[in-house]
């Protein structure tokens, strides 16, 4: 029954309504208030029952409703409204990169773009989406890179006893906001690549969003084996060697279909470690096509290379056996003209280790000039995480950077906060998001109109639970009493706490239930009620996480709570939207410091949401002590189950003492005026920074427009200056072992007042390299215990006479700027000008 005659029927629609199918088909709709009302007026009905996804809509409404909207002139005048705002957009010239000369490839391996698109499962997803939507707006030079799931990510429901189940749904592309890409000969275009054995051939998708084209491969072709067609079926399943396969989907599948679309790019962005083949595939096609070797071209790449990590946890990296990187990169290293220890040795911490899998964190960073985490205190982490691979390196020297991790507003900001920001903000607040003069603004929002629109959300959030409640309990068969009451479930004059992610057991969904006759206590107070909805999903394999949610469902049960706790099933972007923008108080409790940056937390800000959450990832950046409320102060402990329950305790009490109250004082006119304060307060410091306008910018100026000219001056006259850079590398590895240090000379006898400088001089033997092709550098800071460094900073030495047979001396001062007792040693490092990074080579002498 496989093999079918195919064809496809599409919508007939009257020649006015036809700019339907152009708005319809551009995810610019999902983040323009205007297109989504316009489609709400087409059918409100069939917008829900078409879970918001315009394409299937058009497709299923009537003939005779699309006759009659074709002679409504207000219907017409709308649709010709909301077309003209899209072609103003497609045709703005607005952009960071004037010169055009910035081309930007971005690779992920999930997407969360619309709830009408689910091939995402989480953060890094909704991160990613966020983030190409953003780089649209901004009018970027960006081609995005992914994989089309025919299944995508899991679904969830639960059972009566409250345990999680999982199911896949097939997505059916020709119905969504997806299209087929096809050659200059009308067929399929297909991108093939080498797998032991066979072939494997991918079929290429288009996703529009706004300005941005999203490439997409999807392995479903009839020309592949059964096994084959679902490499891409499902994101995140299957085995260790599934994910390889799908790794090399991405990574170097990416990089041959962006050639085969004739896109050229100057800067390549890896979203997280799952695309770090890229920049294998990027060096054999300059290989291939400039006769470079296999050094030259890696140099070129890497130098044109960003690496993201979202990963705290070594335990998350993905790490192949070396038996499986052989069976499937045999023919591959041979193209690439490379042995297998030495393309291992790019993804190991330790290189002569045999034994070592091939780390694919490792193998980004490694083939990347810019690193960043996602928020500071992630980076942070990454640097200790890191700092094995630079052994001879001080931690805080560790080439990692931050850039903490925004979110796209208009995509999560409700329809009447959206248009509050219209009136008191101004028209083009959405351009001015990353502009904090913009969001002095909020504070000439009236009071009540604040608070209106947000009780408006509320009670919003409050029917959709109750609604989704009834569907979920009608499905599981439950008595016609428990589906009656779940149409009383939650108070809609109530403070409302959310708590919405993935159900991982770092992030602790259980500590508000530590004490549970504590929380009954402030649930169930009846002048000042409290009540808890829910969402999330674990991954099919975590049984401890689907474990927490079994025992929160058991908690409901017992305590015949369901009216003052809800649980929300199938958590995607749509559940998110309602519970952002819906709840008064955001609760997040991650084991400090697992979590890498976290933005669900800014979505809710963002609406006028306070945040409650331990200082870990944006937040402790973030929270000012005026913008809502923090869970701990940045404490450490050894011993977990102790740390849950101090930070259990302090989550009760701030909640009795602090939250709880100042949301229920008001004022003669019902309005709680300290809570809005706050809420305005949160809006001004949160909005204004944490947004992916700021973010985006960030990353263009900071890392893809370097990269770009770093390509662009490597590849100069027929790639000249990479040549003489490799030699020079070259000879640097064989020459700099023989640097040593002979003198050093300081007066560290005497004391020194502030602002005054201390002077250094060295005596350095430098053997056959020049002065100019090492940098010496006083590495000093103060001393802290018996040997450990802190505050630490570089002072140069500067060349000030040879010596003769090798010898030079160089001279420099530290200054004392701060008081205190103070320590320094010499470093002495390569340098070269186009050389990025004095620790590249791994080559470092200290002194």
């Amino acid at each position: 029954m496989d093999h079918f005659r195919k064809f496809r029927v599409v919508p007939d629609l009257p020649d006015k309504l036809r700019p339907l199918l152009e708005i319809a088909g551009n995810l610019w709709l999902t983040w323009n208030p205007d297109a989504i009302k316009l489609f709400i007026n087409l059918d409100g009905d069939l917008w829900e029952r078409c879970q918001h996804n315009p394409v299937r809509m058009l497709g299923e409404i009537g003939q005779d409703k699309l006759d009659e909207l074709a002679r409504d002139e207000a219907f017409l005048s709308e649709v010709q409204r909301v077309g003209e705002q899209l072609q103003q957009y497609l045709g703005s010239l607005r952009s960071i990169n004037h010169e055009r000369q910035t081309n930007i490839a971005y690779f992920s391996a999930e997407y969360g773009l619309s709830d009408t698109l689910p091939i995402y499962s989480g953060g890094l997803g909704i991160l990613s989406g966020d983030h190409v939507k953003a780089a649209s707006d901004l009018n970027l030079d960006f081609h995005g890179v992914g994989l089309l799931y025919q299944q995508g990510y899991f679904q969830q429901y639960l059972n009566m006893d409250g345990w999680q189940q999982d199911f896949y749904q097939v997505n059916d592309f020709h119905n969504m906001q997806v299209q087929e890409v096809r050659g200059a000969d009308g067929t399929p275009l297909l991108i093939e690549l080498e797998f032991p054995g066979r072939r494997v051939f991918l079929k290429v998708w288009r996703i529009q969003v706004g300005r941005v084209a999203l490439h997409m491969l999807d392995s479903n072709h009839e020309k592949n084996n059964d096994a084959d067609r679902r490499l891409t079926a499902q994101l995140y399943g299957g085995n260790s060697e599934m994910r390889l396969q799908q790794e090399i989907i991405l990574g170097i599948g990416g990089v041959r279909m962006l050639d085969a679309l004739g896109i050229r790019v100057s800067a390549v962005h890896m979203n997280e470690g799952h695309s770090a083949f890229t920049p294998f595939e990027r060096a054999r096609a300059l290989m291939k096509g400039r006769g470079l070797s296999f050094a030259e071209a890696l140099e070129a790449v890497r130098q044109s290379s960003v690496f993201t990590s979202h990963t705290n946890v070594p335990a998350a990296f993905d790490v192949f056996s070396p038996e499986m990187i052989r069976a499937y990169f045999a023919p591959y290293l041979k193209e690439l003209n490379v042995p297998l220890h030495e393309f291992l040795a790019r993804g190991r911490v330790r290189p002569d280790d045999h034994q070592e899998g091939f780390s694919m964190t490792v193998a980004a960073v490694r083939n990347s000039a810019y690193v960043n985490g996602v928020s500071a205190l992630q980076a942070d982490v990454s640097r200790h995480l890191l700092q094995s691979l630079w052994p001879a390196m001080p931690t805080e020297h560790v080439p990692v950077q931050a850039i903490t991790n925004g979110i796209h507003i208009p995509s999560w900001v409700s329809l009447e906060m959206s248009e509050l920001f219209e009136r008191y903000l101004g028209g083009k607040w959405r351009e001015k998001q990353d502009y904090v003069d913009a969001w002095e603004k909020v504070q000439n929002i009236p009071d009540p109109e604040l608070w209106s629109v947000h009780e408006t959300r509320r009670r919003r959030l409050i029917a959709f639970t109750r609604e989704r409640l009834h569907r979920q309990l009608a499905a599981k068969g439950a008595s016609n009493l428990l589906i009656s009451e779940s149409q009383e479930a939650l108070n809609p004059t109530a403070l409302t706490i959310g708590f919405a992610r993935r159900f991982a057991t770092y992030k602790r969904a259980y500590l508000i239930f530590q004490d549970r006759e504590r929380l009954l206590r402030i649930l169930n107070d009846p002048a000042r009620p409290v009540q808890l909805v829910f969402a999330g999903k674990a991954h099919p394999q975590d049984q401890a996480g689907k474990e927490l949610i079994k025992n929160i469902i058991s908690f409901m049960s017992s305590e015949h709570l369901r009216a003052k706790i809800a649980f929300i099933e199938d958590y995607d972007i749509n559940v998110a939207r309602y519970l952002v923008s819906g709840v008064d108080l955001w609760l997040n409790t991650p084991l400090r410091p697992l979590e890498a940056c976290g933005t669900s937390g800014m979505k809710a800000a963002c609406n006028g949401v306070l945040n409650f959450s331990v200082l870990d990832g944006w937040w402790d950046e973030a929270y000012d002590r005026t913008n809502g409320w923090a869970i701990g102060n940045r404490e450490t402990y050894s011993d977990k189950a102790y740390q849950d329950e101090i930070e259990s305790k302090a989550v009760y009490s701030i909640l009795e003492k602090d939250i709880v109250p100042l949301f229920y004082q008001r004022g003669s006119d019902g309005l709680p005026r300290e809570w809005i304060r706050m809420m305005k307060r949160s809006l001004l410091t949160i909005a204004s920074r944490y947004n992916t306008n700021r973010m985006v910018k960030e990353y263009y100026h900071r890392f893809y427009k370097p990269a770009a000219e770093n390509y662009a001056r490597l590849g100069a006259d027929d790639f000249a200056p990479l040549r003489e850079l490799a030699k020079w590398k070259a000879r640097l590895a064989a020459e700099f072992p023989a640097v040593r240090i002979e003198d050093v000379q300081a007066d560290t006898a005497r004391t020194y007042k502030s602002g005054e400088s201390l002077q250094v001089q060295a005596q350095l033997f430098l053997g056959r390299l020049a002065p100019d092709e090492v940098r010496v550098d006083a590495y000093f800071g103060t001393i802290v215990g018996e040997d450990v460094l802190q505050h630490s900073a570089l002072a140069p030495l500067e060349e000030v006479e040879k010596a003769g047979e090798g010898r030079v001396r160089f001279c420099g001062l530290i200054p004392c700027d701060r008081t205190g007792r103070f320590g320094f040693k010499l470093r002495v490092t390569p340098r070269h000008p186009l050389m990025l990074d004095p620790y590249e080579l791994g080559l470092v002498l200290w002194g």
